[in-house]
């Protein structure tokens, strides 16, 4: 098993989270969310949908916080034509992530990553994973404590980069 090797916690505070709630949990209805999106240009970051045993579900997504306003009036739109509950946006978002190679192959670093942000009491809203990354979207006003959390758990002397802030 290869070891993970942590490199580092990277923090932005340049995004904002879009949720459209009580969307028809069918095919295409991504599809058309998030192509007009594109036809607006706005630029989607993390996207998190999960499967409902009601017919509907919710789809959240960051984007950059200048795009918010077109974002909005987009997803709107789009919430409307489909027949979905309404659109919600938050500002005051903040992501930070764990950065290093091998977080596929190593059991724990999650659970790690998790339990760091838990501590300190700080709620996730969104969660995302690669095999270099494990990203986490929090309020923005925890982001400095999430980071310290982090660098202490993992044991890492910096921070390793500011990103979009």
């Amino acid at each position: 098993m290869e070891q993970a090797i942590i490199s580092g916690v990277a923090h932005d505070i340049s995004e904002a989270k879009v949720t459209v709630h009580s969307v028809p949990d069918q095919p295409g209805v991504a599809a058309d969310l998030f192509e007009a999106l594109a036809n607006e240009g706005v630029n989607v970051d993390m996207i998190v949908q999960n499967v409902s045993s009601s017919g509907q579900t919710d789809i959240s997504f960051t984007i950059p916080k200048a795009q918010s306003t077109e974002a909005l009036a987009t997803a709107e739109g789009v919430a409307r034509t489909l027949g979905a509950g309404g659109v919600d946006v938050r500002i005051e978002t903040g992501k930070v992530s764990l950065v290093g190679a091998g977080m596929k192959t190593e059991s724990g670093i999650a659970g790690r990553v998790f339990r760091a942000l838990a501590a300190e009491g700080i709620n996730i809203d969104m969660i995302s994973t690669s095999t270099i990354r494990i990203s986490c979207v929090i309020d923005q006003s925890d982001v400095p404590r999430a980071v310290q959390a982090l660098v202490t758990a993992f044991e890492l002397d910096s921070v390793a980069e500011e990103v979009g802030a």
